[in-house]
């Protein structure tokens, strides 16, 4: 670690459970985020700064000026740039050491099949429930963690499913609280709205989770997810389960893995 590093991340160094070490860790980590917009902006921004040392961010979209009101990684100076590059500009001005690849793509299957396996861990920023289940399905065959968040109204969600075997056995994956065969909702901020500073809230504590993975620190949120009314600012929790018969990470869905 240069004299420059050491200054820059000081206030991490100073925590007992990071340190140099754990410092070391984050910059020899890789992160992949997919999506740049109202999560992907906090979360971006901040494994930029805490010292991540290499992200992905995978976004097809462009700025837009309704974009404005919660996505703070981007500004009026790169409307109609593709949000991936926007971020990518926005990082390089807080931490330029950070090697961040900027895809401008849909992250579909091929996609993730091969970034996910390059991956420590990985984020879902995505606001639509096919782009979750792609991400999961990867996650899972890779044996990558997944710390996923959701936003909309002023309702959030976050939980960590991690599929890599532990102590206490592998966790539930992103399908066995949302089966891909059931039919859900799909809700979008330009019809219903989200308050501005729920998905730095909701993105902030993703980051946090990411980074906790990455150090090998404290607990994460797998097997609980949080939910967060921004209305009364009340956080609820529920446990989640393993679904022997899911379809991702289940008896019988060996063959993903």
């Amino acid at each position: 670690m240069t004299d420059e590093q050491l200054l820059r991340y000081s206030r991490h160094l100073l925590l007992d459970e990071i340190g140099i070490e754990g410092q070391s860790r984050l910059l020899a980590a890789h992160a992949l985020v997919i999506g740049a917009g109202g999560l992907g902006s906090p979360v971006a921004l901040y494994l930029a700064t805490a010292g991540v040392g290499r992200l992905t961010v995978v976004d097809h979209d462009t700025v837009d000026v309704t974009n404005l009101q919660r996505q703070i990684a981007h500004n009026l100076s790169r409307l109609g740039l593709p949000k991936a590059e926007s971020v990518r500009s926005s990082v390089a001005a807080i931490n330029p050491d950070v090697q961040l690849c900027a895809l401008v793509r849909r992250a579909d299957a091929q996609l993730l099949d091969e970034w996910v396996a390059q991956a420590q861990v990985v984020l879902d920023c995505s606001d639509n429930f096919a782009t979750r289940h792609a991400v999961n399905v990867a996650c899972v065959k890779h044996g990558v963690p997944l710390v996923s968040g959701a936003a909309i109204g002023f309702d959030g969600q976050v939980s960590v499913y991690d599929p890599r075997p532990s102590a206490a056995g592998q966790g539930p994956c992103y399908a066995c609280l949302f089966p891909p065969g059931e039919t859900y909702e799909e809700v979008a901020c330009a019809t219903m709205g989200v308050f501005a500073p729920l998905v730095g809230i909701i993105g902030s504590v993703q980051a946090a989770e990411a980074l906790k993975l990455l150090i090998g620190v404290g607990h994460s949120l797998a097997g609980r997810l949080q939910m967060l009314d921004a209305r009364s600012m009340r956080w609820d929790e529920m446990q989640l389960l393993r679904q022997p018969h899911c379809p991702v990470c289940g008896q019988g869905a060996a063959g993903l893995r």
